[in-house]
Formats: C-alpha cells, structure tokens, sequence
C-alpha cells in the first residue's frame, strides 16, 4: 500500500487507530484460484519450483516462482511469495521432502517474493544482497517487531552456500530490476534462479523507487552472460522454465528497449508516442507489449533525473 492510499484510507474511516488495527490484521488466506493454479514442480534431481504465474489473472497471482532446493541438511527456499502464502509452500514441499526449511534467499525487495518470510520464523537463515535488505528495512512488513524477520546475513558481489552437490552460489552484477537483484546458481545442476531480473517475455517492471535502472539493466544482464558458466537452465520469476538461450534474448530486448526508448526521448517523442511506435518488437517473436508503456515512462523519468 502506498503512502498516498494509506493516507486517504485514514481519512476515510476517520482515525488513526483504525487504520493501524487494519495494519495489524492477518494476511488474507490464498484464494481456492490461487491454490489451484499453483503447484510443485521438478525443475532437476532435487530442485523443485513452486509456480507463481504471471500477475494478470491477480485472482490466480500468488507472487513469483518459489525456489525449494533439498540438501543433505535441510530445504533452502528461494522467494516466499505474497503475505499468507506460507502454509500453502510449506504443504507443497512436504509432498517432496519432509526435511526442514533451514534456509530462506529472496532474490529482491518486492512482496511476491518476501511476503511469506514471517512464516518461516526468525530462526530460519536468511540471506540476500546488502541493497536488498535495505530495501526491505523500509516496507511496513518488516517494521517495528517485524524487523526480527529481516534477512540475517548479506553479502556484496557473491557468496557461496553449502558445497559439493548442495552448493549454491549467489551473485550481484548491478541494477536493474531494483538495486538488489539476487543471480542463484545451483552449480551441480547447471541452473540458475533469476527473479524477476528474467520476468517474462514482456517489457519488464522498472523499479525506481528501489533502485532500478532500464539503462543499466541490459548492461547488467551481459555481465551475468559473460561470467556466470556451466548453466543451461534460467528459472525466471513469473514464466515457464527456460534455457539460457532465452536469457540471452532477453537481454537483447532489454538493450534494444532502452536504446529505441532513449533515441525516441532524444527526438522530443511523448511517451505515448514511444510506447506506440513497436515496429521493433517484431524482432522479438512470442513478446508482447502489455507492460511497455510503463518501461517507457519508467526510462523518460531516468532519463530526466527524476
């Protein structure tokens, strides 16, 4: 909720103290929707995904793909999906493993993809890029006695969990997304985990408010291209499971909407007009153009320092 709308809903009701017993409230239970349109699914060996779908329907949303990696010691779970999803993960891992989830990564700030960390409780390692869990320090779900579910540990450029088969490596190779965006490699297995810095075949979701960049996006993608070895297999965070062919593309779509973006900014083009002139995104077959107005705003406001 934004400050904007939490404002209004105080004006609304007509006082403080109703507007924080809402706050207070329990997350809303997933919809029958949601749970049936979300299931486990083996990605390799002992790699599993627990689906999330795209945004739209948002009756069937549950938040990004959750990450369930089974080691010798425990569950590591990448992604906790929205507020009052953790039940319903827990009961999809326990239909592949009955071990412990012992480790928690969230790949980004946003509530998709932390929503359920509470769940887990304080006890549960967890671990994200130091900009990230700054970013998490300001949403209203980790404030006050909330903090306690803040990510433990952090890291800077790239740490490395467990070892031999049950070695993950995580990565930071810049903006883009936001400025925290977790690259998981699972090396014995030749995947990799990208949230939603590899969303969909769609102009992606630019987050200036935490960091992102469209300009540096692409630049950051070619960095994960060139240094990361051994991967064949990307899971994204709203798609079906792709290869690393399919990153690749990604990235050039990205570079190419921020170079036709910045050239139609540079001509005095409104950003209706940008939006409009895709004749480009017919290099791209199978993407669509849903989201691209707002990347094309989210570049103009870059662009202009905003």
């Amino acid at each position: 909720m934004t400050r904007g709308l939490t404002l209004a809903l105080i004006i609304t009701v007509g006082g403080l103290s109703m507007a924080v017993a809402a706050s207070q409230a329990p997350p809303a239970a997933p919809s029958a929707a949601a749970l049936a349109a979300t299931t486990i699914e083996k990605v390799k060996d002992n790699l599993y995904i627990i689906t999330g779908a795209n945004p739209v329907p948002r009756e069937t949303f549950a938040g990004g793909h959750t990450g369930v990696f089974i080691t010798d010691t425990g569950v590591v779970v990448v992604d906790t999906k929205l507020a009052g999803w953790g039940q319903a993960l827990l009961d999809r891992i326990r239909t592949v493993t009955d071990k412990p989830v012992t480790t928690i990564i969230n790949t980004h700030t946003h509530g998709d993809h932390t929503g359920s960390n509470e769940f887990f409780g304080a006890s549960v390692d967890s671990v994200v890029h130091e900009n990230t869990k700054a970013n998490m320090a300001r949403m209203d779900a980790f404030k006050g006695d909330k903090a306690q579910f803040l990510p433990k540990r952090t890291y800077k450029d790239r740490l490395t969990l467990g070892s031999g088969r049950d070695q993950i490596d995580l990565y930071y190779f810049g903006r883009g997304h936001t400025d925290g965006d977790t690259f998981i490699v699972y090396t014995a297995l030749r995947t990799m985990q990208a949230g939603d810095m590899f969303p969909w075949k769609d102009a992606p979701f630019i987050d200036r408010t935490n960091g992102g960049s469209g300009r540096e996006w692409p630049q950051t993608l070619k960095k994960v291209l060139d240094n990361v070895k051994n991967v064949d297999t990307v899971i994204g965070g709203h798609q079906p499971v792709a290869g690393w062919k399919d990153l690749a593309r990604f990235q050039q779509f990205t570079a190419e909407l921020y170079t036709q973006t910045a050239a139609a900014h540079k001509a005095g083009k409104t950003v209706d007009q940008a939006a409009a002139e895709t004749t480009w995104m017919s290099r791209y077959p199978g993407y669509e153009a849903t989201r691209l107005k707002a990347a094309v705003q989210a570049i103009y406001d870059e662009l202009d320092g905003k």
